[in-house]
């Protein structure tokens, strides 16, 4: 992760709050049941920041069954091309408007440089 410079070990600065966070791990199975891998991310605990000081907006773009459906038979009907891509990640790689710090990890014993 230092090398892909997923994160900046940096002082906090004056007047700033940092955010915890977790390891969240999970194990993929496959279809007869055995273990195929293992899978760790790291979740920052989001749900301790307040609206207008830690942030101002949020903006989670979801669609209804309905509307799905109503854009499937307008695709067969006028034979048009769909493209659907994952979202699942789609905040991962989203652009900030603000500074967010987040607690070290434990254990994590990294000097800043």
């Amino acid at each position: 992760m230092t090398k892909n410079g997923v994160w900046d070990l940096v002082e906090l600065p004056e007047g700033a709050v940092a955010i915890g966070c977790k390891w969240v791990y999970k194990t993929k199975i496959d279809a007869s049941g055995n273990v195929e891998r293992y899978k760790a991310r790291l979740v920052a605990k989001g749900f301790t920041q307040k609206e207008g000081i830690d942030y101002h907006e949020t903006f989670s773009p979801v669609s209804k069954k309905d509307s799905l459906r109503i854009i499937m038979a307008l695709v067969a009907h006028m034979d048009l091309e769909l493209h659907q891509m994952d979202v699942k990640t789609v905040f991962l790689n989203g652009d900030l408007d603000e500074e967010v710090y987040m607690k070290q990890l434990e254990g994590f014993n990294d000097d800043i440089t």
